[in-house]
């Protein structure tokens, strides 16, 4: 049961808007067509977690066939803080990549987005070179679908010492990435993350991230969520079903409030349902045609973040969120070019 918490209000003079803890993967993305994936054995539309010797055949493999798409610095809490950074919010990233090329790319990549980061935090350079940092195969069909293999590495041993609790003290919001429970330093770290910022009276943002999380991590998904629950949660339609174990999204929204104050369920092409703490909102889809819905989820998360620590209403950052995602579905990549944010700001907030 979802319980309200009496905190005292964070500091007026917040250095970053958003604290964001999560993995780092450099996200690489191919084009591919279903027969791939039956040939290889891949479940379509989801993540699948792989070992290196997979990553290694499957590159192989689909450098051969397909050629490489695209790369960027990726995972799903990184695509929401840089998207939150290119409308305008503060962003700050915990996270842990290893001392190779992908990881200087990584910290480049960020870093051009004006995304503030300490991967190495308590971290030596040495034990740092010891680890590969992770990747994330982003595999899209030519129906927008998309299929992740993802290679942890180093990110797997992400832990409460790459925290920067001075940064977080002084942020808005702390955004926790569901793919965290995989992992039980990285769900300790998140757990850590979150103890400190309700001492504060920081709110806290979480995403359940994919349906496998639930699936297999159940148990480390209700541990984060905790009795005290969070005050904005963010899901997709299939996780609201499969977290509450209801057969409609309405039955599941109502149960969501038991771990919520607020939250928003994507629907994809249907728009969203956006629950503001007292009332449900609808969210008005745009129709588009959809060429690869890799990070729409995360950019939804992005805009809406950035509307809501910057003071705007629920429907108003709903809004905002909706037209973003749908812009980010009809290109190739998790995340709008940087030029496309104002032009989407404008039209929605002005």
């Amino acid at each position: 049961m979802f319980h309200s918490v009496s905190t005292a209000p964070p500091s007026a003079t917040c250095r970053f808007d958003v604290y964001g803890l999560g993995n780092a993967l450099v996200d690489k993305e191919f084009l591919v067509h279903d027969e791939f994936l039956r040939a290889q054995g891949i479940a379509k539309g989801s993540m699948t977690l792989i070992d290196e010797p997979r990553l290694v055949r499957l590159l192989a493999d689909l450098h051969s066939e397909f050629g490489l798409k695209g790369r960027s610095s990726g995972g799903s809490a990184a695509n929401t803080l840089v998207t939150a950074s290119y409308f305008g919010s503060r962003a700050f990233y915990s996270c842990r990549v290893g001392a190779d090329e992908a990881g200087e790319f990584y910290l480049a990549d960020l870093s051009a987005a004006g995304v503030t980061s300490n991967p190495h935090q308590g971290v030596d350079a040495q034990s740092a070179a010891l680890g590969m940092t992770g990747r994330c195969l982003v595999l899209v069909t030519n129906d927008a679908e998309r299929t992740m293999n993802t290679f942890l590495g180093i990110t797997a041993e992400l832990s409460h010492a790459e925290i920067d609790f001075d940064a977080l003290a002084a942020s808005r919001l702390l955004y926790i990435e569901g793919y965290l429970v995989t992992s039980p330093s990285g769900r300790e770290a998140a757990l850590r993350a979150k103890a400190f910022a309700r001492e504060r009276g920081i709110e806290v943002a979480y995403t359940l991230s994919d349906s496998s999380m639930l699936q297999y991590f159940g148990e480390g998904v209700a541990q984060i969520l905790g009795e005290d629950g969070v005050d904005l949660l963010f899901c997709n339609e299939g996780e609201a079903l499969q977290w509450s174990g209801l057969s409609s999204v309405s039955e599941a929204a109502h149960a969501l409030k038991q771990v919520a104050r607020r939250f928003c369920i994507t629907l994809g092409a249907r728009g969203a349902l956006v629950f503001d703490g007292k009332n449900f909102l609808e969210i008005a889809p745009h129709p588009v045609t959809p060429v690869d819905s890799n990070g729409a989820g995360d950019v939804f998360a992005g805009a809406f973040l950035h509307a809501y620590a910057a003071g705007f209403g629920c429907q108003q950052a709903g809004d905002l969120a909706s037209l973003a995602s749908a812009r980010c579905v009809t290109q190739f990549g998790p995340r709008l070019p940087a030029k496309v944010h104002q032009e989407i700001r404008q039209q929605v907030l002005g």
